[in-house]
């Protein structure tokens, strides 16, 4: 049987013997299974999982660029080409088990239901779910950051997520902060050299978290998911200022046009270009963007292998100077909105951050990949940080 569980990092721990003792205790009380477990009697039948679906947001609405709702949009009106004129995606579709697990019909990946209550570093959020046993299979790990979003919903915000079949740990608050697998190669305020990625499936956003430590809100919470091979990218260069995605079908432009601009000028940017000889060009959607980020470079990599935007050497990406007067690279606008708080009107639309996701300092504090969103005008109702209005776009298109 392949195996699909993530392979843990080395601990580098001084006076071993009775560090080790208190981790092995500690990982006891938070749910670790026993080191000789039996499994005999577990389902080993992997899931089929189809790479790399992409599935739609839930976003149905229409939203001008004060946040409110209208009822139509056509070609040619303002702030026509967001999200929900197109509905690109597979509709989120999910199997109840009836074991504490649920299937996503789409993806095939198995998901565990009901997320435990206890907060996590990194490392022994990767362990607890290769140790556990749940709905009679022991092949859990811990899902990447594409693999996490690709369940998020964008139909309402607070909780971005259908709670019908995936269980909070603790409730809608800002603590349902995700561990995904994948560990930043960059440097952050908060984690230093030690920082992971995880999904916030409440406010909807994707940053980094230091990953040693439990921090003011304690420590991560995660979900385990089965199976394996989704959210894998296979880019090809059609040499003609474009780059084919063959796994989801999606075709990009290879370059972002060079040029920054607020959130109502960045769809019809889109809608209005002609690049490569096509004329459906349009802003991706939230899911779609996200699914392009290269999680293994940043700006503030500390090999210099991986320096660079967080996305495929093949695309380019126009170099900015930030906050803190460093080189670094932009965000990139999303055709999908975002409200703060229940309630309040969609004053805001989603970016994906290429470059150092940074504070009002400059610094990086979210992470390059980091999923954001920022007011979507100059002199809009402020977020959270330091403002963001224009943004840059990187056209997307159905290659199929």
């Amino acid at each position: 049987m392949k195996n699909w569980k993530i392979k843990t990092m080395n601990l580098q721990i001084n006076s071993y013997g009775l560090k080790t003792v208190l981790f092995l205790i500690s990982m006891a009380a938070l749910g670790g299974c026993a080191k000789d477990k039996d499994t005999s009697a577990l389902d080993t039948t992997e899931p089929t999982v189809n790479n790399y679906k992409m599935i739609a947001t839930g976003q149905t609405a229409l939203y001008n660029a004060d946040g409110n709702e209208v009822s139509s949009l056509v070609s040619g009106d303002t702030c026509y080409g967001q999200d929900a004129n197109y509905l690109k995606g597979a509709t989120m579709s999910y199997k109840d088990n009836g074991d504490a697990t649920v299937t996503d019909n789409n993806t095939g990946l198995m998901w565990q239901q009901v997320p435990s209550s206890n907060g996590y570093t990194w490392q022994q959020a990767v362990d607890y779910c290769n140790s556990l046993e749940l709905g009679s299979y022991s092949d859990w790990r811990m899902p990447s950051c594409k693999e996490l979003y690709s369940i998020s919903n964008f139909a309402t915000g607070w909780p971005y997520l259908n709670t019908t079949y995936f269980h909070l740990a603790n409730g809608v608050t800002k603590d349902e902060q995700y561990w995904s697998s994948n560990y930043y190669v960059g440097i952050t305020v908060e984690g230093g050299s030690k920082a992971a990625f995880g999904v916030n499936h409440v406010t909807g956003h994707i940053k980094a978290y230091a990953a040693e430590s439990f921090g003011p809100a304690g420590g991560k919470k995660v979900r385990a998911v089965r199976g394996g091979d989704y959210g894998i990218n296979d880019f090809v260069n059609n040499s003609n200022g474009t780059i084919s995605d063959n796994s989801t079908g999606l075709m990009w432009a290879q370059s972002d046009g060079g040029e920054k601009m607020d959130w109502e000028h960045a769809l019809a940017y889109a809608e209005n270009s002609t690049l490569a000889g096509y004329s459906d060009w349009r802003l991706p959607n939230v899911k779609e963007l996200q699914g392009i980020v290269d999680y293994s470079k940043s700006p503030s990599a500390t090999d210099v292998s991986k320096v660079g935007p967080a996305i495929n050497a093949m695309f380019s990406c126009t170099p900015i100077t930030n906050e803190a007067g460093a080189s670094d690279y932009g965000y990139y606008w999303t055709s999908t909105s975002a409200h703060f708080t229940t309630g309040q009107p969609y004053y805001y639309a989603w970016y994906v951050a290429f470059g150092m996701a940074v504070n009002g300092e400059g610094k990086d504090f979210h992470g390059a990949g980091a999923v954001r969103f920022d007011t979507k005008y100059e002199g809009g109702p402020l977020g959270e940080g330091g403002e963001r209005y224009y943004n840059f776009v990187r056209l997307v298109r159905d290659a199929q």
